[in-house]
């Protein structure tokens, strides 16, 4: 199995998640992409009440589509989620081709030399990055030391996150920025209000 892991916070998952999915999904003829909500970010500050509702909302955004799946792995473990370790488990789950592919953003790719076992996290994956829209980058440094990338050629989708729990937070509409299901879940919740 051609195997490729999409790994996030996911607070709340949006349609430019999706298109990244899908766009590698099309590009490079992986059977499946595997979504992985963090239960305890390491780089990022958590809220703990928000952990099963992120996974909830991902399992609805993907529902449709055959060739994504959702992985409970970080959550079944309760800890920080290390993608090292994720990764090694991956492998001892899936009868993977080559290796696991890790889609990331150039944000957190700047990071990849911080990350938990980074030495070794490297030889198990190879990411695909998406850069941001106008953004200047140059990231042969991580090719040199050893990080195996090819830079995804998506046009930009200016969406984020941390805007649309601020959307949320102002009463703003959001219903082309998330799936239907998505944007349902977090009205009957009545999530991000106090963001």
């Amino acid at each position: 199995m051609r195997l490729c892991i999409f790994s996030g916070t996911f607070n709340p998952i949006h349609k430019a998640h999706l298109k990244m999915a899908e766009y590698v999904l099309s590009n490079y003829g992986f059977d499946k992409i595997l979504f992985i909500p963090a239960y305890k970010p390491p780089h990022k500050n958590y809220d703990t009440t928000m952990c099963a509702h992120r996974f909830n909302m991902v399992k609805l955004a993907i529902k449709n589509n055959p060739h994504f799946e959702i992985s409970d792995i970080e959550y079944k473990n309760e800890g920080k989620s290390y993608s090292y370790l994720t990764a090694l488990e991956l492998y001892k789950q899936y009868n993977v081709d080559g290796k696991i592919h890790f889609i990331i953003g150039t944000d957190a790719f700047k990071q990849i030399e911080t990350w938990y076992e980074t030495e070794k996290f490297k030889k198990l994956v190879d990411f695909i990055v998406f850069i941001r829209e106008n953004e200047k980058v140059n990231l042969d440094y991580l090719k040199d030391k050893g990080y195996n990338f090819e830079i995804a050629q998506m046009p930009f989708t200016d969406i984020s996150s941390t805007d649309l729990r601020e959307r949320i937070a102002t009463g703003k509409p959001i219903d082309n920025l998330v799936t239907k299901e998505v944007e349902d879940y977090i009205h009957k919740h009545g999530l991000y209000k106090n963001t």
